[in-house]
């Protein structure tokens, strides 16, 4: 059997392709792998910059100053009622940890109507740092309130305030949902709050007692579940003394007072 010439040089190539094959397929896998170690938090030059342009153009809400910070201008009375839409945030106390991606979603929302002139005000509340103001209006996080504030009458007096509260998901809101409560008045599909916490018109607020409540809510959240155990023991432990006593008392005035009677009886 004779080989040509031509047959022969091209053997060592035809090795080498494939000693070249399992060395390619070990790269990819090798590349795989490290990807796997790359942590999906990455530091992401969008979200940076969404983050700033949130910070400049949304209102930080305490339980100092929300009362002016919502305070509709005389101004551009002419436009009607002035649109507010807070978002209530929080940490590990309020949010368990998972409000980060809805935190995240609220910034490119806020980057976008930062463009938009019919965009309303933004302001933001983090529940764990501003307890007192979410236990006053008995927010929930993560949430959006969507307040209409209408503008006094010539007569000094002022119409209801409508609010719509719109629960976020942990783990699916968007940017794209956040800004249809704007655009698409996505706030429309959830009823008119009317309850008694309504920071403006409810029935806690004309007299006065919704911050009171709100600090004695405050108060009462920060008492260990191990005290109120200790006091119920206490108080049960009163009563059942004070009958006992009184059972106690009523044998004594039933027995005779001559004591047992003699055995000739």
């Amino acid at each position: 059997m004779r080989f040509s010439p031509a047959l022969l040089l091209a053997l060592p190539a035809t090795v080498a392709a494939q000693e070249q094959k399992p060395l390619g397929d070990n790269l990819q896998a090798w590349f795989e792998k490290a990807k796997s170690y790359i942590p999906a938090s990455v530091y992401s030059p969008v979200a940076a910059g969404a983050a700033k342009v949130a910070a400049e153009n949304v209102t930080p809400l305490t339980n100092d100053n929300w009362l002016l910070v919502l305070s509709p201008s005389t101004k551009d009375s002419w436009k009607g009622p002035e649109t507010w839409m807070v978002f209530f945030s929080g940490g590990n106390k309020t949010c368990f940890g998972r409000c980060d991606g809805v935190e995240k979603a609220w910034n490119e929302s806020a980057a976008l109507f930062a463009a938009d002139p019919t965009a309303p005000r933004l302001a933001y509340a983090d529940c764990d740092e501003q307890a007192i103001l979410c236990t006053t209006w008995a927010a929930s996080a993560p949430s959006i309130w969507h307040i209409q504030l209408p503008i006094p009458q010539a007569d000094q007096s002022k119409p209801a305030t409508t609010i719509h509260i719109i629960p976020l998901n942990f783990t699916t809101t968007t940017a794209q949902e956040i800004l249809q409560i704007h655009t698409a008045k996505s706030y429309e599909q959830t009823p008119v709050y009317e309850g008694a916490f309504h920071p403006f018109d409810g029935y806690l607020a004309q007299f006065g007692l919704n911050r009171a409540l709100g600090y004695f809510l405050f108060v009462f959240t920060l008492v260990p579940s191990w005290a109120f155990m200790i006091i119920i023991s206490m108080f049960s432990r009163s009563i059942m003394s004070r009958r006992t006593g009184n059972l106690q008392a009523g044998q004594s005035a039933n027995r005779p007072m001559g004591g047992s009677p003699s055995a000739e009886q």
